[in-house]
């Protein structure tokens, strides 16, 4: 009898404490704001940190510049940044901004919303998801994003593809 309570006991704590499974991420088709077309799966072997902004959104605006500045830190070790717009923000409108704050990584429109409802509808900017370089969700966060938890999580991602 103790060791069955052991057992369950056990077992309830692995459920409780154990990560989350990761999800994989979805392969949706990307149309860049330059009209190339591409697949998500194609960045496989990557990290890929998909911005969900907004034009109208002034924490992401806010964030750009942070943003900008891992592209620059971590975009050659493995990192991919997408800005991805949302479907309500028109082309002229994002590429204005895109222009105007000088973003040197690929920008994906959204439209139809297909990206979004892909990843878990997504509705409020900024919306952040990280996926590793097998392809898997690793997390997803709606609101301000926490640059220095960010970095922490992606070093052993990007050291893991410097090493293979």
């Amino acid at each position: 009898m103790g060791v069955l309570a052991l057992v369950i006991v056990g077992l309830v704590g692995y459920v409780w404490f154990a990560p989350p499974a990761r999800e994989p991420a979805p392969n949706v088709q990307l149309e860049r704001l330059d009209g190339a077309q591409t697949a998500l799966a194609e960045h496989r072997g990557e990290a890929v940190m998909l911005v969900f902004w907004a034009t109208t959104c002034p924490t992401c605006i806010q964030e750009m510049p942070e943003v900008v500045e891992l592209h620059h830190d971590l975009g050659d070790e493995g990192l991919t940044i997408l800005g991805v717009a949302m479907d309500y923000d028109p082309r002229d409108q994002v590429r204005a901004l895109v222009e105007r704050r000088g973003l040197p990584y690929d920008i994906v429109l959204d439209n139809g919303g297909r990206i979004a409802n892909a990843f878990n509808q997504v509705r409020v900017t900024p919306t952040t998801v990280l996926i590793d370089p097998d392809g898997g969700v690793v997390w997803q966060r709606i609101g301000p994003i926490d640059f220095e938890g960010l970095r922490e999580q992606l070093e052993p991602m990007l050291a893991e593809r410097q090493s293979a």
